[in-house]
């Protein structure tokens, strides 16, 4: 008797579109602050707490996540690639809308949320390559490559700047087209140079210089602005200061000792 052939190893099915939403939550709430707590992703994708804790259940029993009762969720190994495979098709998708199709970059995000879930990868990567595979999307955020990896580095809030201190804008938050437009209109966008010049007592405003601009921002939105410090710019050295050391280093002058 004949033996029948072994069928063809099927693939994964593919995710739907609020398993893909929950995923996404889950790692960005992870990259923030550790393990995510469902309230907080409740928050996250504006439903109720109830169905959050149902389809945690559901996800994880996929192997997708792991909640443990006072600890968390987290993503297993499965989860995180899938959350990453869908951040790559949104990112890649805000570059080519900003890029080629002239969309506002407060406009790409919402736009982005709409098609990520449609996009199939292959179609992903031709768009990547028209765009010379950017790094970053047009918010700063890092794009994941195909093989999953992404550079996740940990900046700085613009609201935590000492006064005085330069940076650079590299991240700003992209989920409220209110706040973008906002920033765009005082020039904060990744790239950008900055000084904390001021900053009012009691939680108030900071006064920043941005090229010839002086504005002042609110804490709440300078806590949606990531920065990279850069080193303070030295005043040129003057005859009098170096003379000054000079004469403070020599024997019998200062303090009379070292440490």
């Amino acid at each position: 008797m004949s033996s029948r052939p072994a069928a063809p190893p099927q693939s994964a099915p593919a995710l739907t579109a609020p398993v893909e939403d929950y995923l996404k939550a889950v790692y960005d709430l992870e990259r923030t602050g550790g393990a995510a707590a469902t309230n907080e992703i409740a928050h996250r994708l504006g439903v109720a707490p109830a169905s959050v804790s149902g389809m945690v259940r559901r996800l994880a029993e996929q192997g997708l996540l792991t909640y443990e009762r006072y600890r968390g969720v987290r993503l297993t190994p499965d989860g995180r690639r899938a959350a990453l495979r869908t951040l790559r098709r949104h990112r890649i998708l805000e570059c080519y809308l900003a890029t080629v199709l002239g969309y506002p970059w407060d406009g790409v995000h919402e736009e982005a949320e709409r098609l990520e879930h449609a996009a199939s990868d292959a179609l992903i990567d031709r768009m990547a390559a028209a765009l010379g595979d950017p790094a970053f999307d047009p918010h700063g955020a890092p794009i994941p490559t195909r093989e999953g990896a992404v550079d996740e580095r940990h900046h700085v809030a613009l609201a935590d700047l000492a006064t005085g201190a330069r940076a650079r804008v590299v991240r700003v938050s992209d989920e409220d087209g209110e706040l973008l437009r906002y920033l765009g209109e005082l020039a904060l966008t990744p790239g950008a140079e900055v000084t904390l010049v001021a900053r009012a007592p009691f939680d108030g405003p900071i006064t920043l210089a941005v090229g010839d601009a002086r504005p002042a921002v609110g804490s709440v939105v300078a806590q949606q602005v990531l920065v990279e410090p850069l080193e303070p710019v030295e005043a040129p050295r003057t005859r009098r200061s170096v003379a000054g050391r000079a004469a403070a280093a020599a024997p019998g002058r200062g303090n009379g000792g070292t440490s």
